[in-house]
């Protein structure tokens, strides 16, 4: 499915749904949230492959002050880890529900595991992309690569394009602010047209108000791609809950991704009608009537014409051009009015 994407652009745009931590450790309820996200329809489910000893030290700070159970940033993320067999059964899951499965690697050992139980491409955040060591042997995996910009410049994203083209991987660049969660003032949507006007390609967003509106937005504007965080209630526990959208607001987004893409498919253009709106122009279009009724000879005046429905005589445009003239034959009130039943 991911690869169907970078080659077809008539496709309908690509959801992915991010549970990153929203699992909070438990391994059914991220089989759980599998289930949930391909019951809404979306096309991938992501997830975070976390390894506390590959990644952090019981230094690392939390952004967020949250847990009542974690002493420390490592000691969370400890907690959030699962082992490989556990990541291939969720990577199994995921495929017999129609889903593409995805997991962003925070180190090399993730990475390589991700790698061996079959991950089609690699989501890098906005801020693991300039892990060089790590971005470098994602490219070495040739494989598709999806890359958020929240914390970038137009110059480090020139520069990371430049690697992944040297590398000759396929890749797409999300538009995304890092703020969780994110504001509308802070989301900037313009970016999208900028950065498919500079690199000419095709672009996504990352989204993280917790919220349709930016989604729905961005795809009207031309993206291809779009990653929001997902939650199974606003009154779960963990991090990112607060910028996550809900069950149902991810089936809203995929639906009207799909209403928006239906629509877009038009050519922008309206040289003729189709046949249903030829239909119905003469279903609402009115013709010339009698007003009241006339003999022969009497002289058609604005007093004894009407412009009504059905559409059957003489079009309005013409009604100017019969005032003045005679009537042939002897007509009653909603008679519709036809040339041959008038004399000069």
């Amino acid at each position: 499915m991911i690869k169907q994407f970078f080659y077809d652009k008539h496709r309908k745009p690509y959801i992915i749904a991010e549970v990153s931590q929203n699992h909070d450790g438990s391994l059914g309820q991220a089989h759980a949230y599998i289930d949930a996200v391909a019951d809404c329809g979306a096309d991938a489910i992501k997830f975070q492959t976390h390894i506390a000893e590959e990644e952090s030290t019981i230094h690392e700070p939390f952004r967020v002050k949250f847990s009542y159970e974690d002493r420390t940033r490592y000691d969370y993320w400890k907690r959030m880890e699962f082992t490989p067999e556990q990541w291939k059964g969720l990577y199994n899951h995921a495929i017999e529900r129609g889903l593409d499965f995805l997991s962003s690697p925070f180190s090399i050992k993730a990475l390589k595991m991700l790698d061996d139980i079959g991950i089609p491409a690699w989501k890098f955040g906005s801020g693991e992309i300039f892990n060089d060591v790590l971005f470098k042997k994602a490219l070495e995996t040739k494989k598709p690569i999806i890359i958020s910009t929240g914390l970038s410049t137009i110059g480090d994203i020139d520069q990371y394009i430049e690697k992944i083209k040297s590398s000759g991987n396929e890749f797409i660049i999300m538009h995304c602010t890092t703020a969780y969660p994110t504001k509308p003032e802070q989301i900037d949507l313009n970016m999208i047209q900028t950065l498919q006007n500079k690199y000419g390609m095709n672009i996504g967003l990352s989204d993280h108000s917790a919220t349709i509106y930016p989604s729905l937005s961005a795809i009207t504007l031309g993206a291809r791609v779009i990653e929001v965080h997902v939650t199974m209630s606003k009154y779960m526990f963990g991090p990112d809950v607060k910028a996550s959208v809900t069950l149902e607001q991810l089936k809203q987004i995929v639906e009207g991704s799909e209403y928006i893409h239906i629509m877009l498919e038009n050519k922008g253009t309206r040289d003729k009608l189709s046949k249903s709106a030829q239909e119905l122009k003469l279903m609402f279009s009115k013709s010339i009537y009698i007003k009241k009724e006339l003999q022969p000879g009497d002289i058609i005046t604005e007093e004894n014409l009407a412009i009504k429905k059905p559409y059957i005589g003489l079009d309005s445009a013409e009604y100017y051009s019969v005032i003045g003239k005679k009537v042939n034959k002897h007509l009653n009130k909603d008679d519709p009015l036809f040339l041959e039943y008038i004399s000069e």
